[in-house]
């Protein structure tokens, strides 16, 4: 897969675009002003794999939720600004990593250029963050309703107002609840500009159908090489968004620590428990860092054969199993000890 070539922006210790590695975040959804809670948030997300974490900062009391989390806390810090620039320097002042505001939306040119001076001086990145339902009211009546072209027309606007102050420091995102129109406006961008861009869709909803939206769009826009860090927006604990782009990333070869298991949907031939075969060896491999694919298949017929390429794997039979690697069989192995005796060939890989 092919990335789209992007130029570089640094948010602490991480870097966005420039072919650096795909990243991943989330947003804390505790209290502003409840400090504990929010720095043991973002100390779950950090172990639960995110990268950078965003905080909404609607009043003062945020920056001092900032500080606590950047001395409290590894990954970098996003703070989410809307309206009033002053406390996106505020934010900057408590040692904020990156800031996302829309700089047509913080009072006129002089605030833009007084928070892109300060984000230059502390080398902090900016995220234009347009989103599908809070369009400008010209675009809106341009455009008929937030199109595709509406959205990336607003976010180009919001990018000119910041290269006007000599600011390229920029991330882009154009989200909507609309699959086929984020996809679009990110496709738009990313033939118009060289930022990197941040994907995912707004609002996409619960965990059943936010997951479904989200893996489409997502996984849509990474198959063209767009998308330098994404977030899965869902109406559930942040943690379970990490886990949701952690594994998009893996299902597209973007990922990397871990094993990929493959399994087969069963049929009549399947004469062995393999729903649950596969859930308990899914749950035993958890903590396991090994790049490896691993197949648990319900009979021979797509055992060995198709899932030949699998490093190791289970194939069921009548009350045993065949162990085998790479297409070949290993060995017989009795259906109680068959999940040991895959865990043991792993160890040994």
């Amino acid at each position: 897969m092919q990335r789209r070539i992007s130029r570089a922006v640094r948010a602490g210790s991480l870097v966005i675009g420039g072919g650096a590695r795909i990243s991943v975040q989330s947003m804390l959804n505790c209290r502003v002003d409840d400090i504990p809670a929010n720095v043991a948030q973002a100390n779950a997300l950090a172990a639960a794999g995110c990268d950078i974490v965003r905080i909404a900062v609607p009043d003062k009391q945020a920056a001092h939720t900032i500080a606590a989390l950047k001395e409290q806390c590894t990954i970098p810090v996003v703070a989410d600004i809307h309206f009033d620039h002053r406390l996106a320097l505020e934010s900057l002042a408590a040692g904020a990593d990156k800031i996302r505001l829309n700089p047509g939306n913080i009072g006129g040119q002089a605030h833009v250029r007084e928070v892109a001076a300060a984000c230059a001086q502390r080398g902090v990145p900016i995220r234009i963050g347009v989103n599908g339902g809070s369009l400008e009211k010209e675009l809106l009546e341009k455009h008929g309703t937030a199109t595709a072209q509406a959205m990336a027309e607003s976010a180009l606007n919001h990018a000119r107002l910041l290269e006007q102050c000599d600011f390229h420091d920029i991330v882009i995102s154009v989200k909507s609840s609309h699959v086929q129109r984020t996809v679009q406006a990110y496709q738009l961008l990313a033939e118009q500009c060289d930022y990197p861009l941040h994907i995912g869709l707004t609002e996409a909803g619960t965990v059943k159908m936010g997951l479904v939206k989200s893996n489409i769009a997502i996984g849509a826009l990474l198959l063209q090489g767009i998308g330098d860090t994404i977030r899965v927006s869902l109406t559930a604990d942040p943690v379970e968004e990490i886990a949701a782009a952690r594994d998009i990333l893996h299902a597209l070869g973007q990922g990397s620590g871990r094993p990929n298991i493959v399994s087969c949907p069963t049929c009549g031939r399947c004469k062995i428990d393999l729903i649950s075969l596969a859930n308990q060896a899914e749950e035993r491999l958890a903590g396991c860092t090994k790049d490896i694919t691993v197949a648990i298949m319900g009979c021979v017929v797509n055992g060995p054969g198709e899932a030949r390429e699998a490093d190791v794997g289970l194939a069921g039979g009548d009350g045993c199993y065949a162990l085998f690697a790479r297409g070949e069989v290993l060995r017989r192995v009795d259906e109680c000890d068959a999940l040991n005796a895959l865990m043991e060939e792993i160890e040994r890989l």
